[in-house]
């Protein structure tokens, strides 16, 4: 096992959706997408985001393209339109929750090396 940051073994894309964004995960090789789906809960994410995320997040998996798509409620103070923030639209909330360490098995490591 080794620690290393969800950004190795995982793309990410985030946008806003009024005032929650919305944080899509993507596996880096299909073999990594259980993993993702077993570590990767929705309260995993609400603890790792906690100083965005103001209300709950819901958790959505997408196994045809070995994704997850997560929506932080009540992180954008009030949305795009109104919000006070410098990140109205959550554009970097993906590269937040990418920061993430994990532990991950080596032989997944590997294969996502493998791909490169």
């Amino acid at each position: 096992m080794a620690t290393v940051k969800l950004i190795d073994i995982a793309h990410g894309r985030s946008g806003d959706k009024g005032d929650g964004s919305n944080v899509g995960v993507i596996a880096r090789h299909p073999d990594v997408y259980p993993f993702l789906k077993e570590k990767l809960t929705a309260d995993v994410v609400k603890e790792h985001m906690k100083h965005i995320c103001q209300g709950e997040v819901e958790r959505f998996e997408l196994p045809n393209i070995g994704a997850l798509n997560f929506v932080l409620h009540e992180s954008l103070g009030g949305g795009g339109t109104v919000s006070l923030k410098l990140d109205a639209q959550g554009k970097t909330h993906a590269s937040m929750l990418l920061r993430m360490e994990l532990e991950v098995p080596d032989e997944l490591l590997e294969k996502v090396k493998e791909k490169a």
